[in-house]
């Protein structure tokens, strides 16, 4: 056997897949030969390319088949459709469990302002503002979300290294997006409180001192 030439380490079914001892075997040397993989390089349109590359083929032999054209990058998005559902279904539960932490965030601030609904009629009684009782309120739901933040984040930090594990072309460590996460929640969370520290300051005084 003749070495004629060495080229670059190159995957050869899927991204994550290890590099595999490989060598190519001439055409006309091969004594098996199912079919073969043609790779064109084109700056132009690969449908157009493909178009154009069928057309020459059956001009050539018309009884040669060709199948299963496509571009470099729908093999890539192919060898990720796991990935792909993956991402998908977490980008789903994040978002349902993102609503019933809001949902469950506002059933207990609507639920302390009602435990703390004669003590907000005092407060305006004796000339509180209502953006006051609304501060009063957000700071309860700001104190709740220091509270998940400083458990949250140490959690996904000794997370990353097994998610890591199922990402491709991205890295776990990357703090704009803990950061965007992080600050995406606690808006959600202080939405979420806000209807009732909105309804507490518009509570009547009177109303609000003869609640039992």
């Amino acid at each position: 056997m003749e070495i004629i030439g060495v080229v670059k380490d190159v995957k050869y079914t899927n991204v994550r897949d290890e590099i595999p001892e490989q060598a190519y075997i001439p055409y006309l040397g091969s004594h098996f030969v199912a079919g073969m993989t043609v790779y064109l390089r084109t700056t132009f349109d690969p449908k157009q390319v493909m178009t154009s590359v069928r057309a020459k083929v059956r001009e050539l032999d018309p009884t040669l088949p060709i199948y299963d054209t496509r571009t470099t990058e729908a093999q890539i998005s192919n060898s990720l459709t796991t990935e792909r559902m993956i991402a998908s279904l977490s980008t789903v539960f994040g978002f349902l469990a993102t609503l019933l932490a809001a949902i469950g965030l506002y059933g207990v601030m609507a639920y302390t302002v009602a435990q703390r609904r004669r003590e907000i009629g005092i407060r305006m009684a004796l000339g509180a503002e209502p953006r006051k009782v609304i501060w009063m309120v957000i700071r309860d739901v700001l104190l709740l979300v220091a509270i998940g933040v400083g458990a949250g984040v140490p959690a996904s930090l000794a997370l990353m290294r097994a998610v890591e594990s199922q990402l491709y072309g991205l890295t776990a460590h990357d703090p704009s997006t803990l950061a965007l996460a992080t600050v995406g929640l606690a808006l959600v969370a202080c939405a979420a409180g806000y209807l009732p520290a909105l309804r507490a300051s518009r509570l009547d005084p009177m109303v609000a001192l003869r609640h039992e």
